[in-house]
């Protein structure tokens, strides 16, 4: 019985928004009818009006203009109606002004020391170029951090439940997908007797990502054992705009403000393996202890006042403590739709690529690039740069993998090795580089982690942990299969047709 309670929640809230969705276009559909029927002169200003925008976004390179440019084009006055209803952004809402202000007042508590930038310099005067351009995005660079790198999601789990178990004054967890299963009634278990011990905890969880466990539930049911739920987004609150499709990605995890986790792996079996789903899940994961653990506690904090309006926190009751002598450097970043068309994230991947010297290895499970990091990719690897990238061969999305599949042939043609991971589902999101840097986070290399998604990393140099990445990725390029641009050339044409219409409307897969 509580099982079809629970699927005839979620069926219900997903049938509203499909239909909000469907009534807002024949809405709009039958406007546009009728100005063509009876109001010739508004239709034809209508018409003028998609003209003019459609000048304008050419000055602007998004992908997303480039996609609404087409729809337009194709569709002058309804196609304006639908971009007019969804594409533009708010700059003036309240959601855009209470960011600006959150993020102003998140700038008060980041501060660079100046020595420690002056110390990555002189060690790496090429890749602290990308560092300062970060801090001056609002996001310092931290040492004396130890970082653990877990190459499955099986061993992030058994830290992270041992650091939980050590909690004294506060856990903070922030996650894309909560599913019921093994990981999730043992965290709850663990969070209720932190909480019973008076130990603060607060859980943020975004409702697409929740959708099949139902995040109202999570928040009543945890709500009365004292922890503090919030959700990102409710689905149904934003179904008259598309602004239901920017979702919270990011996965962190503080506790005591002394050690923090993020990377790509979720609160849900498959991510630890104990149930399949395409094959092995392979995810990553990485562990800080120390100074720059306080570079995720301020984003958390940052992404819960966004949620929770009306509540105002005082950042400093949740700094480190413990500071750790470890080599190297780590830097905490973050981004999300409300910087459009600035994206600290995305200019952080190119600036990697543009300046790694030796080699630049990504694995992701998306590749779902803009012309601009394509070109990126491709003058690396034309300059002697070797990069390579793994991606799933079993797929968890197939319209995204037949866009993965598309992006191949120009990336094979310039010299960059693509590998599909042959034993599963690949979900890791990492980048290494030059034996000297490395990126572990919840960004995909497509559109929707650069332009649509909330996400986070950490940048790391000259950690110790950059190394165990590389052999990572060593090892699991040898359970990969590299692919043939000759193979790739020959695939079945009905397949290149699918692909060639996903591309167009790749910005929102």
């Amino acid at each position: 019985m509580n099982i079809i309670k629970k699927r005839a929640s979620v069926i219900s809230r997903v049938v509203i928004v499909l239909i909000s969705i469907i009534l807002q276009i024949i809405t709009m559909f039958l406007l546009v009818r009728l100005m063509h029927d009876y109001a010739s002169w508004a239709y034809l200003l209508v018409e003028i009006v998609s003209v003019a925008v459609v000048f304008i976004m050419v000055n602007d390179a998004s992908p997303f203009n480039s996609f609404w440019i087409v729809i337009i084009l194709v569709l002058p006055v309804f196609g304006y109606c639908l971009y007019f209803m969804w594409g533009r952004k708010h700059k003036n809402s309240k959601f855009y002004r209470q960011y600006k202000k959150i993020s102003e007042k998140g700038r008060e508590y980041k501060r660079q020391d100046p020595a420690i930038l002056t110390e990555l310099t002189e060690m790496h005067p090429n890749k602290a170029q990308v560092s300062r351009y970060l801090i001056n995005e609002g996001f310092p660079l931290y040492k004396h951090t130890a970082v653990k790198y877990f190459e499955v999601g099986e061993k992030k789990f058994d830290a992270f439940f041992e650091d939980l178990e050590k909690a004294e004054k506060f856990i903070f967890l922030e996650y894309f997908i909560v599913s019921d299963g093994e990981i999730w009634q043992r965290l709850k278990e663990v969070l209720a007797r932190k909480a019973a011990q008076k130990v603060e905890v607060r859980l943020l969880i975004d409702d697409f990502g929740c959708l099949i466990l139902d995040a109202d539930k999570i928040r009543h049911e945890l709500s009365k054992l004292g922890i503090r739920v919030a959700i990102f987004a409710p689905v149904t609150k934003d179904a008259t705009r598309l602004t239901f499709n920017y979702r919270n990605h990011q996965k962190i995890a503080v506790i005591d403000g002394n050690i923090g986790y993020t990377g790509g792996v979720n609160l849900a079996d498959e991510y630890a393996n104990i149930i399949e789903r395409f094959g092995h899940w392979k995810d990553t994961a990485i562990r800080l202890e120390g100074d720059g653990t306080w570079g995720l506690t301020e984003i958390f904090l940052e992404m819960w006042e966004l949620t929770k309006e009306i509540e105002q926190l005082d950042y400093n009751k949740y700094r480190p403590t413990v500071s750790v002598d470890a080599p190297g450097f780590v830097q905490p970043v973050a981004d999300g739709p409300a910087n459009n068309p600035d994206n600290p994230i995305e200019e952080m991947y190119t600036h990697l690529i543009t300046k790694a010297r030796d080699y630049i290895y990504f694995t992701t499970p998306y590749l779902v690039l803009d012309n601009r990091m394509t070109d990126d990719l491709c003058r690396a690897a034309r300059s002697g740069v070797d990069v390579r990238i793994i991606v799933p061969r079993i797929y968890d999305k197939w319209y995204v993998y037949m866009v993965n599949i598309s992006n191949y042939g120009r990336l094979m043609e310039n010299g960059i090795k693509i590998y599909e991971y042959v034993p599963g589902f690949i979900h890791a999101k990492n980048i290494v580089s030059d034996d000297e840097c490395g990126v572990c986070g919840t960004i995909n290399m497509d559109y929707r982690s650069f332009f649509l998604h909330y996400e986070c990393g950490v940048l790391m140099t000259e950690v110790p942990a950059v190394m165990d990445i590389k052999e990572d990725f060593l090892n699991t390029m040898r359970v990969s299969e590299r692919v043939s641009l000759d193979d790739w050339k020959n695939r079945p044409i009905w397949q290149k047709c699918i692909q060639w219409v996903l591309r167009i409307f790749s910005p929102l897969l």
